[in-house]
C-alpha cells in the first residue's frame, strides 16, 4: 500500500487536537506557511503527513 493511500485527511479540530496546539496558532502556522493545508468549506483539512513533517522540524522548499 503506498503512503498516499494511508494518509489519513484531518480536520482543523483534529489538528489542533493531535498537535496540542490553540487553534489561533493553528491559524498562523498555515497563514506563515508553516503547515500546508487545504481550505475545505468553513474548515481546513491537513494531511497526516503535514503534522509529521510539521513536527520533525522539516522545512519544505
Amino acid at each position: 500500500m503506498s503512503l498516499m493511500e494511508k494518509d489519513a485527511v484531518l480536520t482543523t479540530d483534529e489538528a489542533i487536537e493531535y498537535l496540542k496546539i490553540s487553534k489561533p496558532t493553528f491559524l498562523k502556522y498555515i497563514r506563515v506557511g508553516r503547515i500546508k493545508a487545504i481550505k475545505a468549506g468553513k474548515g481546513w483539512r491537513i494531511l497526516q503527513s503535514e503534522l509529521y513533517r510539521f513536527l520533525r522540524g522539516e522545512i519544505d522548499s
